[in-house]
């Protein structure tokens, strides 16, 4: 679900992988300082060099549980996931008291697409630290894509009570809300998330979404044009729901180009695939019932 949304598409940001920089038993300056820089190097991207510095910081200190949770989330995005099990689990053992190793234990299973072990790894390291946020946040997503609808309102009310800084709360319950069909309730959330994280993407998606559910086509378009500008999944979803503004305002030429530059981006995305449908059937343009056909299979309304 990190600082984004949690819940919707896009999913860049689903995994809250969890970077330490610190331990509290006594260890060596030296440990501390490369474990430091190799979640740093991890939080970069830099797979290569966290793991050297990280392989190092275990040579000081071969129980150094966050050093090992580091590297297992290295070896998670390596795709080596027997490797970072290995090193999770030892994790783990040394210190099963702190959620750190339960919550990344969760995203190795989301990794290995098994959702029903990641929950339950969020919920132990929930059981430890009722407070962990990155936990909270992942486990109500979950539940959200599980159609599990008010126990992820519970989830996300409760990550707004342990993390009132973070937005993924605020973004997750409004997205639940509109699914229950619970809209001015929505509206309500989404104005709050808005007015608090201005600038974290999934709190623009969600404004610009209400507006569009307004009629308010020009605030819609100038919100989602804040994003379209990424080369990520936010991207995507923003030139998307722009494609969806432009196809209600009837700019068939404008909703079909951006339909297509979502599309490059996320190939799967159900909402672009569906706009470019309507506008290929609009402009009598061909390939708008194959497109019809794979915003079915994807999931569109």
């Amino acid at each position: 679900m990190t600082d984004e949304n949690p819940v919707s598409r896009p999913r860049s940001a689903l995994f809250a992988l969890l970077l330490f920089g610190c331990a509290t038993a006594p260890l060596p300056k030296r440990a501390l300082e490369l474990n430091d820089a190799g979640a740093e190097a991890l939080a970069e991207g830099d797979l290569e060099t966290a793991a050297a510095r990280l392989s190092v910081a275990l040579e000081y200190s071969p129980r150094f549980v966050e050093a090992l949770v580091n590297l297992g989330l290295v070896e998670c995005q390596r795709g080596n996931f027997a490797r970072a099990r290995q090193l999770l689990l030892r994790a783990r053992r040394l210190n099963p008291d702190v959620a750190q190793p339960h919550h990344a234990l969760g995203v190795l299973a989301e990794r290995v697409r098994r959702p029903d072990l990641a929950s339950e790894d969020y919920l132990e390291a929930l059981r430890v630290d009722p407070g962990f946020a990155a936990s909270r946040a992942n486990l109500g997503r979950l539940q959200f894509d599980a159609g599990q609808l008010d126990a992820a309102s519970l989830t996300f009310r409760k990550l707004m009570e342990v993390a009132p800084d973070r937005a993924e709360g605020y973004i997750g319950l409004a997205e639940t809300l509109t699914r229950l069909g619970r809209t001015d309730e929505a509206d309500s959330v989404t104005r709050l998330a808005f007015d608090k994280f201005p600038d974290a993407p999934g709190a623009v998606l969600l404004a610009g979404r209400a507006r569009l559910h307004r009629a308010e086509y020009e605030a819609a378009r100038a919100l989602f044009a804040r994003l379209t500008g990424r080369a990520d999944d936010f991207g995507a979803a923003a030139l998307a729901w722009l494609a969806a503004t432009e196809l209600a305002e009837r700019r068939f030429a404008d909703a079909e180009t951006n339909a297509r530059r979502a599309l490059s981006l996320l190939p799967d995305d159900a909402l672009a695939c569906h706009v470019l449908s309507a506008a290929l059937a609009a402009l009598g343009k061909p390939g708008a019932a194959a497109w019809a056909e794979r915003a079915q299979r994807l999931g569109a309304p």
